[in-house]
């Protein structure tokens, strides 16, 4: 059974099923939602409490023996499993799909996971899970959808701030969702219940920013030179590798440009992105990206791409004066401006 992360709280008040999963690279909802399942349990008289990880040396054996032994003093039992890599392997994948045909009634099992890639979701123990569990698989929540999600988590508080201050918080916290609850939390000790000023959230929010190099794909996609400013900015801030953020940005030109060479041969643009494997947030970007870019621009760009690459390895990059960053920066924003 699948079920989204605001329904957790109507469906936990019927009676527990026996399996939960909780898959998601939110730590922190991930663990609002996982939290809110062991209340319950508890509550529900589920006293005692087993927890597994799956490290190196785990054996497998373990989770089928804390589902089979009894409680020592006859209380039902929460089992939870961690599984931090998603993978559990040959033998892993083979114990899970055991467990769940043997569920004991005496007990409520937990397992957490990362967010699953999509060859990894396809496998049977996966499936598996899905079949037997109430399944809970909770999204990255997006720079978009960013300010909204800040806005709910003030109101829970009796606080609210307006759009610029929103967005302000969203670029100091992005991409670190953790942070944004402690600086939302902050807020509420610091002020009283009530709309805030554009000032007192300014004096209180910290830059938090925790800045993914694939997300700088989304900025120069979308054509926010701003974003794409901070962002590069901030990677550099923080040690980031240099040839990781420019081969990030080269395929990135390089996946325009098949896109751009297909639609000028006359195929459909929809063939092209399933050809790619392009789906999903970035498949919605990819259209007004292409609309903007011409294909000039892109090999132009491309070209720019050899010069940084020189400039990393120690040469000269002709088409650039300045440091290595600031070149990387000047490639960024000729994709972004178009």
């Amino acid at each position: 059974m699948q079920l989204r992360a605001e329904a957790l709280d109507g469906h936990l008040a019927k009676p527990l099923s026996p399996l939960y999963v909780i898959t998601s690279d939110e730590h922190l909802l991930a663990l609002e939602a996982a939290d809110k399942i062991r209340r319950t349990a508890r509550a529900q008289g589920y006293s005692e409490r087993d927890v597994l990880s799956v490290e190196r040396s785990f054996k497998w054996g373990e989770l089928l023996a804390a589902n089979q032994a009894m409680s020592l003093f006859g209380d039902k039992k929460l089992i939870e499993l961690r599984i931090p890599t998603g993978k559990p392997g040959k033998d892993g994948g083979a114990a899970l799909q055991a467990y769940v045909k043997d569920l004991s009634p005496d007990n409520l099992t937990l397992i957490t996971l990362p967010k699953l890639d999509w060859q990894t979701a396809k496998a049977a123990w996966v499936t598996a899970l899905q079949q037997a569990a109430v399944y809970i698989e909770i999204p990255t929540v997006e720079r978009a959808a960013l300010p909204n999600w800040i806005s709910m988590r003030l109101a829970q508080q009796n606080q609210s701030v307006d759009r610029q201050s929103l967005d302000f918080i969203a670029d100091r916290v992005e991409g670190n969702l953790l942070a944004a609850h402690q600086e939302i939390q902050k807020l509420g000790l610091l002020h009283e219940p009530g709309k805030l000023t554009f000032e007192q959230v300014h004096d209180a929010v910290l830059n938090v920013a925790r800045y993914d190099v694939f997300k700088l794909s989304e900025a120069m996609l979308t054509g926010d030179p701003a974003r794409l400013v901070r962002m590069l900015e901030g990677l550099k801030g923080e040690g980031e590798a240099l040839p990781l953020v420019l081969w990030a940005v080269s395929e990135e030109i390089r996946t325009l440009l098949k896109l751009k060479a297909g639609m000028a041969q006359g195929r459909p643009l929809g063939a092209l992105l399933k050809e790619y494997r392009i789906w999903g947030p970035r498949e919605r970007m990819m259209e007004p990206a292409l609309r903007r870019l011409s294909l000039a621009t892109l090999e132009g760009a491309l070209q720019q791409a050899a010069q940084v690459d020189k400039m990393v390895k120690g040469l000269r990059g002709k088409a650039f004066a300045g440091d290595q960053w600031d070149a990387m920066l000047q490639l960024a924003l000729k994709v972004a401006r178009g």
